[in-house]
């Protein structure tokens, strides 16, 4: 498991001192923002923000897209508003939470349908959120596959995961090239041909 203090070490190789506390106060606002939440493989959920955020300052990605990584869930999954968000890490961070944030008035199947068709307009911060997001969970299902989902399941979530990323395709080499590695992964645990 990847901590935030692991994160802050990687930090430091790239990023100064103010841009870090930055990124530590997000970690902060969204432990608690996330705080008695799980993953399915039972993990504290901001375990995964950090993991997305870990993904991209490997590739030396600005704080701000750091910062919004950090807080891509806490609109979709949380009672955190856009106002809490502004006033604390401002409008660019805002902007791009909320490109990467799924309406959930919506049934399943049509946010999954809208975030395939959505893709190809995201900013560029915004598919560089997805990609390592998208990183994350198949990294994570490849090796610990949820329980009660059948392989039909798993391979669906592969497809799926592949057809929105088809949409953000050129935006960045390292973070394809990874996407590409987990996914075959992820299609050899699950016997995908």
């Amino acid at each position: 498991m990847f901590l935030i203090s692991d994160l802050v070490s990687l930090l430091e190789s790239y990023l100064d001192q103010k841009h870090i506390e930055e990124i530590y106060a997000a970690y902060l606002f969204s432990a608690e923002a996330h705080d008695g939440q799980h993953r399915l493989t039972g993990e504290p959920y901001i375990y995964h923000p950090i993991e997305v955020a870990r993904i991209l300052a490997e590739m030396r990605i600005d704080h701000t897209t750091i910062i919004a990584a950090i807080l891509h869930d806490v609109l979709e999954d949380t009672e955190t508003t856009p106002g809490e968000i502004l006033e604390s890490f401002g409008s660019d961070v805002l902007t791009i939470v909320q490109e990467v944030t799924d309406d959930k008035s919506f049934p399943k199947q049509a946010r999954k349908d809208l975030q395939i068709a959505g893709a190809p307009r995201l900013s560029e911060q915004a598919r560089w959120v997805k990609l390592a997001d998208k990183i994350c969970n198949l990294s994570d299902m490849a090796k610990n596959p949820p329980v009660g989902w059948p392989m039909e399941r798993c391979v669906a979530y592969v497809d799926w995961c592949e057809a929105v990323i088809a949409g953000v395709r050129g935006t960045h080499v390292g973070l394809e090239g990874r996407f590409d590695d987990v996914c075959e992964s992820a299609r050899n645990a699950f016997k995908v041909e």
